[in-house]
């Protein structure tokens, strides 16, 4: 008979809640859980086809082994012996930084892939980590931590109670939202504007939520840190700056009216294509509204002001008083969070701490830029090793790092590479030992990194909808053996993975005095831990230490992994509540306006205040049915919407002799590919917008109805020359290309002229 079970839903960031249908081990169907405290029963198409997803036939279901230059089925034992035998030895020769981890972004949607990845880097104690952030969000973690001191102190709008709403970059109701978790973000922007409120949204496409706005600016692409520098002018022109309740806790107004000074919105205008009267309006909307919040999101990271762009965002938040407000921008507070400690000054955060050994690329937040992958693979140096050994958790660089023709040889050319990976892949291909996961219903869930930036404070757990298939291995098992075999302990019970950690967190915590549980033996701590299995008595662990944990009976009206079971729909925590400044590590104990990487890098935009471009520029966009590289190989998440195409104005499209569904060669630094167009007036003139994630066209992949539609990877246009200098993150967007349409010919496709 079916029955139902309940799952937080892992494919996007909007974490909602699932009730799944399941006839005996398969999912039949999903939907909305109308009870889950954070979600109330919203659904996407992406959560719709749960079951298609994880039902998946070409789903690798035991590991594969390279023998004979073929990779073939293997035991568990012998995949783990291949791995042990392979990447210890590199470490021994060559040294750590010879082995390189890539974290795709898979990796914060699971329980396991939150628990373990720390933990094998520092088993291996490499510096060679490149990861899904520097193709997307690491110029918020920058910023951030320049601005408060910790990189992932990330403020997040208030949607619920805000009454005007600027998006920068940000197009919500397709993506579900993004380092905001809001489950129904369509939903809380209608809701915004039924109360009175009002919405802006900044884009160079009209999108649906550029639709559904009160003002849509289609601004040139990579000109946002202009626009929102204008805006902070004629904030301090205009007298418009009022901190309120923030102006104890930051300094550096004074030095920042300078450093905004040349940004005029007259300067500014010509070159975003904003008007200057319109400049100003926004900045006194956003002033004269009664509570308001700044968002910036991937349009807005992924250009060469990637880093000062989300500054500014910040910053107009800050100086609207809007920071750490209620219906402004706050800082969630995650159960799983450290017990917050009391305000002070603190270590701060630094960049450059060590660079990448070809280009000098400096380190952010302890990764190199993933642009940086393939030649710190292919290319010898007098300073330290190549890379000779790869393991890639839940990556697909060949598709999401720019120039994938050149990283795809790189990969070939290793002595030795794994990855953690459902599917044979454009990348996992490459590896000689592929490890692959059970499918999401057969795994538990828990959203350690979304929770920390969700616009409703709350916690919600939910255990394996269906048992774990014989011959299958659990992703955390998979992981605590990997580091085990990386770390020269291949062989030994994967358990004592969890037991260090669990016994280092707790030594440390009885070591603390602003601890719970300071003074007690960590011995005794771990006996009280419940939990079916180590990363659920890690998750206890963490519950009971956190910010609204029992403390191990301290606070006996607190979190524990008991109490969140007895609660399967989850624990509403309240609305988020201001918290400064407790969430301040800067060495100064203050918000700092304007930190010294920041102002060194406005001369480079004053220079752009004199550039004018020519001719097209690309942008990404983003499907409601899909989610980078993931999703193209599930029948119900592709076709309709959800195709490869180009999107071309018709005006371009017309002075280009392009035709709608006729296809186009685009040419950029790093190659070209053939799409496709689509002419629509939904993209602004001079802009063309190829869709991230496709490209399935290599041999040696196993994803059969993504192969038959394969689209193709608008990353191979990048050559990853070009980077957010600051964060290291790769430009995507704003980027010149050249665009011509095709004729058939007797012998293929030539260029029209």
């Amino acid at each position: 008979m079916p029955r139902t079970a309940l799952r937080i839903c892992p494919l996007c960031e909007a974490t909602c809640g699932l009730t799944l249908t399941v006839d005996g081990t398969r999912v039949t169907g999903a939907r909305g859980d109308r009870d889950d405290v954070f979600s109330k029963g919203f659904i996407c198409p992406k959560g719709a086809s749960f079951g298609a997803v994880d039902g998946d036939p070409d789903r690798l279901r035991g590991p594969l082994v390279r023998r004979d230059g073929e990779l073939r089925e293997a035991t568990w034992e012998e995949a783990f012996d291949a791995v042990a035998a392979a990447v210890r030895p590199v470490v021994e020769r060559h040294g750590a930084n010879a082995v390189g981890v890539v974290l795709g972004n898979p990796n914060v949607h699971t329980v396991a892939g939150a628990l373990y990845p720390p933990v094998l880097l520092a088993g291996l104690g490499t510096r060679s980590l490149f990861t899904a952030s520097t193709v997307d969000q690491m110029p918020k973690h920058v910023s951030s931590g320049l601005l408060f001191g910790d990189a992932n102190a990330i403020p997040v709008p208030d949607l619920d109670h805000t009454d005007h709403l600027l998006l920068i970059g940000a197009n919500p109701l397709e993506s579900n939202g993004s380092l905001c978790t809001a489950p129904d973000f369509p939903g809380k922007l209608k809701v915004l504007k039924a109360r009175g409120g009002r919405l802006t949204v900044v884009d160079p496409r009209r999108t649906r939520t550029a639709k559904l706005a009160d003002r849509h600016l289609a601004i040139r692409p990579g000109t946002d840190a202009l626009l929102l520098a204008a805006m902070t002018h004629v904030l301090f022109e205009e007298g418009l700056v009022e901190l309120g309740e923030l102006a104890a806790h930051v300094e550096g107004a004074g030095e920042l009216q300078e450093a905004v000074r040349d940004f005029t919105p007259d300067a500014v205008a010509p070159v975003c294509d904003v008007d200057a009267g319109t400049v100003r309006a926004l900045a006194r909307e956003l002033a004269a509204a009664p509570t308001a919040a700044v968002y910036g999101r991937i349009g807005s990271c992924t250009v060469p002001f990637g880093t000062l762009g989300s500054w500014l965002v910040d910053v107009l938040n800050i100086l609207t008083g809007n920071l750490d407000r209620p219906g402004g921008a706050l800082f969630p507070q995650a159960a799983t969070d450290r017990t917050p400690r009391p305000a002070g000054p603190g270590h701060g955060f630094q960049l450059g701490r060590w660079h990448s050994r070809v280009s000098r690329h400096p380190e952010a937040k302890g990764e190199l830029p993933l642009a940086a992958l393939a030649e710190e693979i292919d290319t010898a140096t007098q300073d330290g090793e190549p890379i000779r050994a790869l393991i890639a958790v839940a990556a697909n660089p060949v598709l999401s790092a720019p120039d994938g023709d050149r990283l795809d040889k790189a990969l070939a050319s290793l002595d030795f590479m794994v990855s953690v990976d459902p599917y044979l892949n454009e990348t996992s291909r490459h590896a000689d030992v592929v490890l692959p996961p059970p499918p999401p219903s057969q795994s538990p869930h828990h959203d350690f990194a979304f929770n920390t930036l969700a616009v409703r404070n709350q916690v919600r757990y939910t255990r394996a909808a269906v048992p774990l298939e014989p011959g299958r291995m659990t992703e955390s098992e998979i992981l605590a053996r990997l580091v085990l075999a990386v770390t020269g302990m291949h062989g030994a019970d994967p358990s004592a993975v969890d037991d260090l950690v669990i016994g280092q967190t707790l030594g440390k915590a009885v070591r603390d005095e602003g601890s719970p549980v300071h003074g007690r033996d960590p011995r005794d701590l771990a006996a009280e831990l419940t939990g079916n299995d180590g990363p659920e008595r890690r998750l206890d662990m963490m519950l009971r230490l956190g910010p609204y944990g029992d403390g191990f009976g301290a606070r006996p009206d607190g979190l524990s992994l008991a109490r969140l079971l007895d609660h399967p729909h989850g624990i509403d925590l309240g609305p988020l509540r201001p918290r400064l400044p407790q969430p301040l590590k800067t060495r100064s104990g203050r918000i700092e306006l304007l930190p010294g990487p920041i102002a060194d890098d406005l001369p480079r935009l004053r220079t752009a205040l004199r550039e004018r471009p020519a001719g097209l520029v690309l942008v990404g966009r983003r499907h409601l049915r899909s989610n980078n590289s993931w999703m193209h190989n599930v029948p119900a998440l592709t076709g309709g919407s959800n195709r490869c195409t180009l999107h071309i104005h018709p005006e371009d499209a017309e002075r280009l002799g392009v035709r709608d569904g006729s296809p186009v060669r685009v040419k950029g630094a790093g190659g070209e590919v053939t799409a496709p167009a689509e002419v629509t007036d939904g993209v602004r003139r001079g802009v063309v917008s190829l869709p991230h994630g496709w490209g399935h066209d290599r041999p040696g992949t196993r994803m059969r109805h993504a192969a038959a539609d394969p689209g193709v990877n608008v990353n191979q246009l990048l050559d990853g020359s070009l980077l957010d200098p600051l964060s290291g993150n790769a430009v995507l967007n704003g980027v010149p290309v050249e665009v011509a349409a095709l004729v058939p010919q007797a012998e293929g496709l030539t260029p029209v002229t």
